[in-house]
């Protein structure tokens, strides 16, 4: 994708940010020490280098966002039959609530749409309540619970909240 984007933080209770121009480039094995810091810095149960090469390997579509040289998010989705499965949307810390997960978000649907799906389906962590309000303010809606399907803690699971968005 060439083209460029531009978010700044939506919420009056946030400073404001200065615009920020932004491209999407195709996640390569070059890209990954990058991301994998940034995965690092988000989640208590990353993604490892081989989750990462192995959703290359398999051809799903990987997006990084970059200003500049700067990782500003990327996503993972896996193509199926009519729908997009998203595996992974992060946002670098030193950018969330700026705006770049819808941006990240619309990037999807347009891929989801050129590819022809009706749907796109996510799980999200039960305790991630401000990832479940971006979803929903992005269209989605909770359709399920996966029990037990995240690790936690102390061996303990976490539910992932099921939801979709037509298309």
């Amino acid at each position: 994708m060439s083209a460029v984007f531009t978010a700044s933080t939506p919420l009056a209770c946030l400073p404001a940010a200065p615009a920020v121009e932004a491209r999407f480039e195709p996640m390569t094995p070059e890209r990954l020490d990058a991301v994998l810091a940034v995965e690092q810095a988000v989640y208590s149960h990353p993604w490892t280098r081989g989750n990462f090469a192995d959703t290359l390997a398999a051809g799903h579509h990987a997006l990084c966002l970059l200003a500049g040289d700067t990782l500003l998010g990327y996503f993972v989705a896996m193509p199926g039959c009519q729908e997009v499965h998203l595996l992974n949307i992060t946002v670098a810390p030193a950018h969330q609530r700026q705006g770049w997960a819808l941006v990240l978000l619309d990037a999807l649907v347009l891929w989801a749409r050129a590819q022809r799906a009706d749907w796109l389906w996510l799980e999200v962590r039960a305790s991630n309540k401000r990832a479940q309000q971006v979803y929903l303010r992005h269209g989605f809606a909770r359709v399920g619970l996966r029990k037990a399907y995240y690790p936690g803690g102390h061996g303990a699971r976490e539910d992932a909240v099921v939801m979709s968005q037509k298309l």
